[in-house]
């Protein structure tokens, strides 16, 4: 089987000030931080069809999964700490995907964020074979969807050496100090990809966001 994993899943950081009221004086209190709240996810429902099976979602979480750290495409760009949140996706099947949505502290962060996430997905291909020499990956650019600050979509098909092969469609979208990546894997190849499906998930996913 491949040794990338299925991925999809980035969030949000508020910071609330308390001021205090004493005998008529308005006093400042100190800044006291508030728990980071997290953006708008998915749903279930919001994620391609599967044709035999429903879709269960888990709960947002804070952080970044295990699993993802190590994970070629996406583990060096996602980050983490308090303004990162993710939510897993499962079939009774093969199917898996999550989301990852963080929210960075300017617009210019964000930027940095979405473009090194979408590098490090184009050239994930490349550093996959480099690392092991019994996988064969092929990445395709499903190009660039309109919506908020807009969203990048991917291809990713991974064979063994044995045979056993494994698609993944992945995508990256922005909304302003908001990024959040879709990532999505089964068994099969690129013909068992549901592009046009997973184009209006990410469509949802970015909407979302705020």
């Amino acid at each position: 089987m491949s040794q990338h994993t299925r991925s999809a899943a980035l969030g949000a950081f508020t910071a609330l000030a308390i001021t205090g009221l004493t005998l008529g004086t308005v006093l400042s209190a100190p800044a006291v931080a508030a728990a980071p709240k997290a953006p708008g996810f998915l749903a279930a429902k919001d994620l391609p069809p599967h044709p035999s099976s429903s879709w269960t979602a888990g709960r947002v979480t804070a952080g970044v999964p295990e699993v993802l750290e190590l994970d070629t495409c996406l583990g060096k760009a996602l980050g983490g700490g308090s303004n990162t949140w993710y939510r897993e996706f499962r079939t009774d099947l093969d199917a898996g995907a999550r989301q990852v949505s963080a929210e960075l502290p300017s617009v210019s962060a964000a930027k940095g964020r979405f473009s090194r996430v979408d590098k490090d997905i184009r050239s994930c291909a490349k550093r996959i074979e480099r690392a092991d020499p019994e996988l064969e990956a092929t990445l395709r650019d499903y190009g660039t969807l309109d919506v908020e600050e807009g969203a990048h979509v991917y291809g990713l098909h991974v064979e063994t050496s044995w045979g056993a092969t494994d698609i993944r469609l992945l995508s990256v979208g922005r909304d302003g100090r908001a990024v959040t990546v879709v990532d999505w894997g089964q068994m099969g190849d690129f013909g068992d990809a549901p592009v046009k499906a997973f184009k209006k998930t990410t469509t949802t996913a970015v909407k979302k966001l705020h």
